[in-house]
């Protein structure tokens, strides 16, 4: 039996167990995210139907002609909704494009209204009627999950349970429908996605069609992550790895490209980025800062850094 890159965890004991459980749980995510950076959540509540369904929808998406798929890019958003094509983005220390499309799904504002009006409208695509619709659902389905990881944080950061819980309502977490197509050629430097850290506050990712998800471990050495089918790899993001003082690690990954003879298969993953609202300040937590560990960082609000980033990877111009 292979052994397993980074633990796996069964976020019922956190949501349904006892206070031994419940605590064993806090202790193993915390240790994980403060280690490696990267944990496997198995009966993590996110219907399997439902991603199913979803990756359907997005592969039927992806197979629309480049023009039809190019009539939902929609100038301004910086990709943070609908369609960016092919050879766009980029890792924040590399001037080559990954070799990747994705479709973004953002938030649907519910009850604040100044802020529902500041927010984008998600784009629907006419020729896959149910695309964002099951997008959607999936969004929530995520934002559920993800909530509960971040109260279990909150309690390993000494911190109220609920922490999190104001601060991502109605934020800025984005659904990604990312599609790596066939390799054709010889690629020049480029991989499917290069080597990179995430924005957010956590990523949850759903079993990608195809392999290629490595992680750099403390010792420089590219670790594989292979989710088993039930299971949703969660990592840290550098808005949390920040907000701890680099306390929890925001680890460095990638998706590499298949061996030549797996060229023609195309990679289709779905991450969903969770985000707080812009106005949460990231100021490292009184609490990870010590005489070991000083501050790491300057002030600065999500939103801010979000703005930062985009700008950094070629989404934002």
């Amino acid at each position: 039996m292979t052994k397993r890159t980074i633990p796996v965890l069964d976020l019922t004991q956190f949501t349904e167990g006892n206070a031994s459980q419940k605590k064993a749980f806090v202790e193993t995510l915390g240790n994980a995210f403060h280690e490696i950076g990267f944990v496997a959540i198995k009966n993590h509540g996110v219907s399997q139907q439902l991603i199913d369904d979803f990756y359907a929808a997005s592969k039927a998406f992806f197979a629309l002609p480049v023009a039809t798929k190019r009539n939902y890019e929609i100038a301004g958003l910086a990709g943070q909704r609908g369609y960016t094509s092919f050879g766009t983005e980029h890792a924040k220390h590399s001037e080559v494009p990954d070799l990747k499309e994705f479709f973004q799904i953002g938030q649907e504002v519910k009850g604040d209204i100044p802020l529902r009006s500041n927010t984008p409208d998600n784009v629907r695509v006419a020729e896959i009627d149910n695309f964002l619709d099951l997008g959607i659902q999936l969004y929530r389905a995520f934002e559920k999950s993800g909530g509960a990881l971040l109260e279990a944080i909150a309690i390993h950061l000494n911190l109220a349970e609920d922490y999190f819980t104001n601060k991502i309502y109605n934020g800025n977490s984005i659904l990604r429908a990312i599609h790596y197509p066939p390799i054709q050629q010889e690629p020049k430097s480029a991989i499917r996605a290069e080597q990179h850290e995430d924005i957010n506050l956590i990523t949850l990712l759903v079993g990608a069609s195809a392999g290629g998800l490595q992680l750099l471990d403390k010792d420089n050495i590219w670790q594989p992550i292979m989710p088993e089918n039930d299971e949703i790899v969660i990592n840290v993001g550098d808005m949390l790895q920040r907000l701890t003082n680099n306390y929890l690690k925001s680890t460095t990954h990638r998706v590499v490209n298949p061996p030549k003879e797996e060229w023609h298969k195309p990679r289709l993953s779905i991450p969903f980025f969770l985000h707080p609202k812009g106005n949460m300040d990231l100021d490292c937590l009184p609490q990870c800062v010590t005489d070991e560990n000083p501050l790491q960082y300057e002030t600065i609000t999500a939103g801010g850094y979000l703005d930062e980033r985009l700008r950094e990877i070629g989404l934002k111009k």
